[in-house]
């Protein structure tokens, strides 16, 4: 069976080819997506990306693995980063990491290495199974770490076709496995950001593409102006840190797009404006779609699940209504379905009518 690694330069997938070399695998070829983009804010010769590249050829030397570097720079602008400045300007909240997994790491990237390999690994925190001739989405055995959220959209074809090694191991056990095969990587810090940001901030990102607009901050409760923000883009519902304002905490409520206006509410009143009713829309299911209307959620990539009830209606268009109202559910931002530890798809959620 012939292997493509999806190197990052990080822990996961370099435990992720060993693994697979532990597990008799020979015919493996990794490979390094470059998709980052401080070139374009960085200008020419600041290549932040170039470290993780160069950890991910340590990696390949020491594993005997020969590395191909591939650019989909121009797929992850069409199919990733144009859709997220779409939706910022929208005043929604964007998941480009969701897209990265199916338009690029599981869409371009096979499209471009075609049949020539069977499989595609990364180091990802999720489980695939087959029965009854589907491919299941699992959750990672690490609560903390398991990564469904971000691989929701994926179809039949592509899970058909991916390996997630690590997906049965906690993350100190990938640690631990790193210190043993003393990778090179064994002590590298875990990366925080988007996915196509590499070492830029997001506000950096944004101010590059969308720039400042300045508008008010009012309270929610009683209108009055607390303070001024450098536009609705920066602002997503649920956000506390920020927001530059005095006798806080204050919380991120509601955006008027049109007027550029941002809404808050203090803590003591944030809590009335929790979410438990959401209407969802572009639902996606990996392998049917679930049999029971009582299902468990995630509204964001955390530890986090609860129950909810979902009625589906038609379109691909539903109402969730969690067990637990939720302050930070935020039009455009994705909820994840789960059926026990198995992963069922996901929906985005809607405007509220």
């Amino acid at each position: 069976m012939n292997i493509a690694v999806l190197l990052s330069g990080g822990v996961d997938s370099s435990v992720a080819l060993r693994l697979l070399q532990d597990q008799g695998h020979t015919d493996i070829t990794a490979f390094y997506l470059k998709v980052w983009l401080e070139d374009e804010v960085f200008g020419p010769g600041a290549c932040p990306w170039e470290e993780d590249l160069t950890y991910a050829r340590k990696v390949c030397a020491q594993a005997g693995v020969p590395l191909e570097v591939i650019s989909l720079q121009a797929e992850y602008y069409k199919r990733v980063v144009e859709y997220a400045l779409e939706e910022l300007r929208q005043g929604r909240t964007p998941s480009p990491d969701i897209f990265c997994n199916r338009r690029i790491k599981f869409g371009a990237f096979l499209d471009r290495i075609d049949a020539t390999f069977d499989k595609v690994a990364t180091g990802h925190y999720a489980r695939v199974t087959e029965q009854d001739g589907l491919f299941w989405l699992s959750r990672g055995v690490d609560p903390v770490k398991d990564q469904t959220y971000f691989l929701s959209r994926m179809h039949q074809a592509q899970l058909a076709r991916s390996l997630f090694p690590v997906g049965g191991l906690t993350k100190a056990e990938v640690r631990a496995l790193a210190e043993r095969h003393g990778l090179p990587t064994a002590q590298r810090k875990d990366s925080q950001g988007i996915c196509f940001l590499g070492k830029i901030k997001f506000n950096d990102f944004i101010r590059f593409h969308l720039g400042e607009r300045a508008g008010e901050i009012r309270e929610k409760e009683s209108g009055r102006t607390l303070g001024e923000h450098r536009g609705y883009w920066y602002h997503t519902l649920g956000q506390r840190r920020g927001l530059g304002l005095s006798g806080g905490p204050w919380f991120v409520v509601g955006k008027d797009v049109e007027a550029n206006v941002v809404f808050v509410s203090h803590q003591d009143s944030a809590s009335g404006h929790g979410r438990r009713v959401i209407p969802v829309e572009a639902a996606h299911w990996i392998a049917r779609p679930p049999a029971d209307e009582r299902l468990l959620v995630k509204v964001r990539h955390s530890p986090e699940i609860q129950g909810c009830s979902l009625v589906q209606e038609a379109g691909g268009k539903g109402t969730v209504t969690l067990d637990e109202a939720d302050p930070g559910a935020a039009p455009g931002q994705f909820i994840v379905f789960y059926e026990g530890e198995v992963c069922l798809g996901s929906a985005r959620i809607g405007e509220d009518s």
